[in-house]
């Protein structure tokens, strides 16, 4: 279990201001299940015991209490083998288009980084619930990330740079996009076959992870 990466990123995405007012989370798989930041905990003042592992159906198995998110973070687990991440954010113009309940189109081709032509925004669903799991889940699909409505980001990867680097590449995304509505220009979405070729061109760009 890697702690000091975990609390890292969170500290990060915190400093960046996507995770406003303790809120937000990330985790970790492990053998045993998943560790997971904590519920109500200031990111800055994160301590390795603070982190929670949980077992697969959520039950602690070691710290205090988990973030309310557990059962998101938990079927995301389950359903998604591919998955060694999952960062949840409240990132400001990502979370402004899920109020909205927009989902962000293909205006660039970073947004293949997640795995599909477009971020799509799960329905609507209380924070903490069951619902809100099996809601994010159906919006995935095969993709990696998604906006949750009125609520804000998820991010997942087969590592945590890659959860970490495409939940702030939603929210690029995301402020592009709200800038092109906030000049009245119309969004041109690149065509599939354009996504597919950049798809191609990025396999393999920078160091492997």
């Amino acid at each position: 279990m890697n702690a000091a990466a975990l609390i890292a990123a969170a500290q990060a995405l915190d400093a960046a201001g996507f995770m406003p007012g303790k809120s937000g989370n990330l985790s970790l798989r492990t053998p045993r299940g998943f560790l997971i930041t904590p519920s109500g905990l200031a990111y800055a003042a994160l301590a390795p015991e603070d982190l929670v592992e949980c077992a697969p159906d959520g039950a602690v198995l070691g710290g205090g209490r988990p973030s309310s998110e557990w059962r998101l973070h938990a079927a995301v687990y389950a359903a998604r083998p591919d998955t060694q991440a999952v960062i949840h954010t409240h990132s400001p113009h990502a979370t402004a288009l899920s109020c909205a309940r927009r989902p962000i189109p293909p205006i660039h081709y970073m947004i293949t980084l997640a795995g599909s032509d477009q971020i799509p925004c799960a329905a609507h669903a209380t924070f903490g619930t069951p619902a809100l799991a099996d809601a994010a889940l159906a919006a995935l699909g095969t993709g990696r990330a998604c906006l949750l409505a009125n609520h804000g980001v998820l991010a997942l990867g087969a590592t945590l740079a890659g959860a970490e680097t495409l939940a702030r590449e939603v929210e690029n995304l995301a402020r592009q996009y709200l800038l092109l509505l906030g000049a009245g220009l119309p969004p041109v979405p690149l065509t599939p076959s354009e996504l597919a070729e950049a798809a191609a061109q990025l396999r393999g760009y920078g160091r492997p992870a």
